[in-house]
């Protein structure tokens, strides 16, 4: 069997692919970067398959995802996958129905929202306007200790869902002057992920993990490491959360990209297609 150097790009959208603004155009402070583009580009010339994922809603990553001209997409959290027009749901048994409503709508009966924003009233709330007409997860911001949030979900017998972090939220500032960093967080469905939504694409395309690489800029992405042959992590995502480096330091299969965003991703693409060419002539 020949293995190409790469048969698909898994990469996130705000913080990674896209800059400063949520723009496929700006990079590092803002300035205009096509690097993106040309990672993109790159991608197609090597005749490999894009798949955004995403902690951004399904309307939301479909028209990115069109605008890119990608037939798949992760939305979520890895919530749900898309591939060719056909959606499939990766949250157990939590579906939505005529009966029992959207996911979220049962995220909230659960009464598992209120409890966290009643526990930690001043540390977290729900991160707005992107909170709203969600299909699954529950999106807040602030700064909490994701063991602590495991242990009272499950005291209250809610394990079958998890708070998980997605990221820094840069515009913390003004959204939550008091705390030092603040993060995004997903209430999901405990089994549903990023990484298990890439590994199910991957199944269902026929890809094996050394054809495959992902770049992101959060926790979550780098959880990504553990079914692809190489995660990539944006330069941008140390600057805003310095103790990302540590915790990935020493893992197999990560690698930290030395350029932020777009120019990052591409730096992924183009080195991982030149490694390839290097190992096929040796």
């Amino acid at each position: 069997m020949v293995v190409r150097a790469v048969r698909c790009l898994y990469v996130d959208l705000d913080g990674t692919l896209l800059g400063p603004g949520a723009s496929l155009l700006r990079g590092s402070n803002g300035a205009f970067s096509g690097l993106g583009v040309r990672a993109l580009e790159a991608c197609s010339r090597a005749g490999a398959e894009v798949v955004l994922y995403s902690g951004r809603k399904q309307s939301s990553v479909f028209e990115a995802a069109r605008l890119i001209g990608s037939s798949a997409y992760i939305f979520e959290l890895g919530c749900g996958l898309v591939i060719d027009d056909e959606l499939e749901w990766l949250t157990g048994g939590v579906v939505p129905s005529a009966e029992r409503s959207t996911i979220f709508d049962q995220i909230a009966a659960s009464g598992a929202p209120a409890l966290l924003l009643e526990r930690y009233a001043g540390a977290l709330e729900y991160h707005t306007p992107w909170s709203i007409g969600r299909e699954v997860s529950h999106l807040f911001r602030g700064s909490v200790d994701l063991d602590e949030v495991g242990l009272l979900l499950a005291a209250r017998g809610l394990e079958w869902l998890r708070l998980v972090d997605n990221g820094v939220v840069r515009e913390h500032a003004e959204q939550m002057p008091g705390l030092a960093i603040v993060h995004a967080y997903h209430l999901v469905p405990a089994v549903a992920s990023k990484a298990r939504a890439v590994a199910r694409h991957m199944q269902a395309r026929g890809y094996v993990p050394a054809e495959c690489i992902a770049v992101g800029d959060s926790r979550e992405d780098v959880d990504t490491a553990d079914v692809v042959d190489r995660f990539w992590l944006v330069a941008n995502a140390l600057e805003r959360d310095p103790a990302l480096a540590t915790e990935v330091s020493g893992r197999a299969h990560i690698r930290i990209a030395g350029e932020p965003y777009g120019a990052g991703v591409y730096e992924a693409v183009v080195t991982t297609l030149a490694e390839g060419s290097a190992r096929r002539r040796a």
